[in-house]
């Protein structure tokens, strides 16, 4: 008898091991008012045959909890992504299209224009002038700091990475990578162009958080000083430029990779433009495993030239009048963290910190409850539609 209740107290103990992590904490029910989705922005094409081309357009998919705070908050992905990637991680666990709604908030994650479900354009693909990043899945693993690919050696994980060490998880990531189908250059036109763009969903959310990751770093910044009045704050997650006035360039980082300088060169605006964005509260996140030293891995390159210039970006900002801080998550004692802090095992966390930096600057009110976009309604047809 006594040999067959062990037997069935091991049998529960390995049912419950196998059991995924994310399915093994209860959560309440996700309660919406509504869901949706948009697309925003945008150009139309006339040619003199008279077709037409809408295309270069963002898209956003919506969530509106029933119970919402006033400020919705808006995710920009990063270079190589989509909006996937503040969906449910690559090891299947919530992610902030989850667990923001579930705290009340509303969330707008979108596609920016030639990427994923807003591919539709008349640019041609850039390969020539493309980064490393989204040509080779090496390039992908040593940009997310997951470990170091160097080729041809066989890739590893950093120890204690916070990145989940699944053959599952390593194959969902590989698999969210989503390809531009447009160019898009580094140039001050489309950096406006995307802060444009954003500024144009913004008219239908109203005042809204900003969050980037990585490349959108830059179009944050853009948004910021084509809309100010839009923005409560921006929270930017590994961002690879910042910007600076013209008349202070920021001291010059030494870098082994030649192509580091360019791909991460300040972004100059005139005085007026950057005292812009001293009017909203900004919270920069690093996470672990950036380099200390020169290496001649771009990805790793890149890192930690990007963090040493947001310190720059952040006391520059702060000097004139500013609200800007940084984090290096390993100085607080949180250790692993990859590129993308909100997709790692401990996104729970992230996600807390994020929700005591809005409450800290009293964003997390819900004196009037954000009930969805306001559709901006159009007077006129985009197509000449001939009267019956």
């Amino acid at each position: 008898m006594r040999s067959t209740i062990k037997t069935i107290v091991w049998v529960a103990i390995l049912a419950i091991a196998s059991v995924p992590s994310f399915a093994q904490k209860k959560e309440s029910p996700i309660v919406l008012r509504t869901m949706g989705s948009l697309f925003f922005g945008g150009s139309i094409t006339k040619t003199e045959s008279g077709e037409t081309f809408h295309g270069d357009h963002g898209y956003a998919q919506y969530y509106i909890p029933e119970k919402s705070r006033s400020y919705p908050i808006v995710m920009w992905h990063g270079i190589g992504q989509s909006g996937k990637t503040y969906e449910s991680t690559p090891d299947g666990r919530e992610g902030y299209m989850s667990i923001l709604p579930r705290r009340d908030w509303s969330v707008y994650i979108i596609d920016q224009p030639r990427r994923g479900r807003a591919g539709y354009t008349m640019s041609k693909i850039d390969i020539k002038n493309a980064v490393p990043t989204i040509l080779l899945e090496s390039a992908v693993w040593d940009a997310f700091r997951n470990g170091i690919w160097k080729r041809p050696a066989n890739p590893f994980f950093f120890p204690k990475t916070q990145f989940p060490k699944s053959a599952y998880a390593v194959d969902q990531f590989f698999r969210q990578q989503a390809p531009d189908t447009g160019e898009e250059p580094r140039s001050d036109e489309q950096r406006a162009f995307m802060g444009k763009t954003m500024a144009k969903l913004l008219e239908e959310t109203g005042p809204s958080i900003l969050i980037t990751h990585s490349n959108s770093g830059q179009y944050g910044w853009a948004t910021g000083m084509e809309a100010p009045e839009k923005l409560k704050a921006i929270v930017a997650y590994e961002p690879g430029r910042v910007v600076f006035p013209y008349t202070e360039i920021p001291e010059n980082i030494p870098t082994s990779v030649e192509f580091v300088n360019e791909a991460l060169a300040p972004q100059l605006v005139p005085m007026d433009e950057f005292k812009k964005l001293t009017k909203m509260p900004i919270l920069i996140i690093y996470g672990d495993n950036i380099s200390t030293e020169l290496t001649d891995v771009f990805n790793s390159e890149v890192w930690r030239v990007a963090s040493k210039r947001a310190k720059q970006f952040v006391d520059a900002i702060n000097r004139h009048g500013g609200d800007a801080k940084l984090i290096i998550l390993p100085e607080l004692g949180i250790y692993g963290n990859t590129h993308a802090p909100f997709a790692d095992l401990n996104n729970v966390q992230m996600a807390d910190l994020l929700e005591n930096f809005l409450k800290e600057k009293g964003l997390d009110g819900r004196k009037t409850p954000h009930k969805g976009p306001v559709l901006k309604m159009l007077n006129e047809f985009t197509i000449p539609i001939s009267k019956p």
